[in-house]
């Protein structure tokens, strides 16, 4: 068997035993990079996505305008505890739970209730056409 070899079979080197350590630890560096990209590029936006998901799904009101996983546009007319009645049509209302909703699109006029408030806080609380 060739002498250069049998040292790499058993393990060990030919210079300090003292250098194994920082090799074994440089093994695990690259699954530890991996670990950390997965976490930053995956797990931690979804974990926001999902606690937005579930702040517009608690602030649903009656008046609402909403649109299902489903597709079907409609207007809330009653929330309940894990469920949201949604008027489509005159005649038709249908009961969903809150986790088929998968968007919140304000009313007009509340809409421009906020948009007026922004207004008056860049003015200063008041617009200069009011003075």
């Amino acid at each position: 068997m060739n002498l250069f070899a049998f040292p790499l079979l058993l393990g060990t080197s030919d210079g300090a035993s003292g250098g194994a350590a920082p090799a074994g630890l440089m093994q695990f560096a690259p699954l530890i990079l991996i670990v950390v990209i997965f976490y930053f590029f995956i797990i931690r936006p979804q974990g926001k996505k999902q606690k937005e998901t579930q702040r517009m799904l608690n602030a649903i009101k009656k008046g609402d305008k909403v649109v299902t996983i489903g597709g079907i546009h409609g207007v809330v007319q009653a929330v309940k505890e894990g469920t949201v009645v949604i008027k489509v049509d005159e005649d038709t209302k249908i009961e969903f739970t809150r986790s088929a909703v998968s968007q919140v699109n304000p009313v007009k006029g509340e809409e421009k209730k906020s948009d007026d408030k922004q207004i008056e806080d860049k003015n200063g609380g008041a617009s200069e056409e009011s003075k």
